[in-house]
């Protein structure tokens, strides 16, 4: 069986958080056992 993988993007204008959003979801994610690429 074969995993799908998801993709999600994060945009916007520079300065309104979107790395720290980033950091934030994949280390969430690595938490709950997933596996994420940042």
């Amino acid at each position: 069986m074969s995993k799908k993988v998801k993709t999600i993007a994060i945009y916007g204008k520079g300065g309104i958080g979107k790395s720290t959003t980033t950091s934030n979801i994949t280390a969430a994610l690595s938490v709950l056992g997933l596996k994420v690429m940042q």
